[in-house]
């Protein structure tokens, strides 16, 4: 039975058009899926100690987290678009993150504030490694589009860094 053009096409496996080699997008995607398994750890402890946040100090780290779990979480939909514009695939459940992340999770029943804000701060001085190694894999392949956005992603973990480490600096 033949098909026509249009029938094919609706019978092929998705194969979105890139620039990128094979290689390029097998690479890229699969570095991209693991950041965006990373992101959302790091989103969900984030959250967690929001959450859970307490002490004299409660309202300015409320705050400061729930700020900064926006920001993280905002990475998401462009990470995983990214891997998809290239035309590669990306996370599928939350079995598939909990697989992929290094960054670890904190399930602890207590945890003091300063011990969040330090997890925290180290948590995303991981991200902004990771974050680099995916830029130097994307200039590897000549991928300026996936470059240019973790550029922005790095000045934020920088930022989320300084401040987490500004908050708990002893007082003199």
């Amino acid at each position: 039975m033949s098909h026509t053009p249009a029938e094919t096409r609706r019978l092929s496996p998705l194969k979105t058009p890139s620039s990128l080699s094979t290689n390029a997008v097998t690479d890229i995607s699969a570095a991209l899926t693991a950041l965006l398994a990373d992101v959302f750890a790091l989103y969900i402890k984030t959250k967690n100690f929001h959450w859970h946040m307490s002490g004299p100090h409660f309202r300015d780290y409320h705050l400061l987290l729930d700020e900064q779990a926006e920001q993280i979480f905002a990475m998401t939909d462009d990470i995983a678009e990214r891997a998809r514009k290239i035309g590669g695939t990306t996370l599928r459940s939350i079995g598939h993150i909990a697989r992929q992340q290094r960054i670890l999770d904190n399930d602890a029943d207590f945890v003091t504030p300063e011990d969040m804000l330090s997890e925290l701060r180290e948590d995303n001085v991981q991200l902004v490694s990771l974050l680099r190694e995916v830029h130097g894999l994307c200039d590897e392949h000549n991928d300026v589009a996936t470059a240019s956005l973790i550029e922005n992603w790095i000045d934020e973990g920088e930022r989320r860094t300084w401040f987490l480490f500004e908050m708990t600096r002893p007082q003199r």
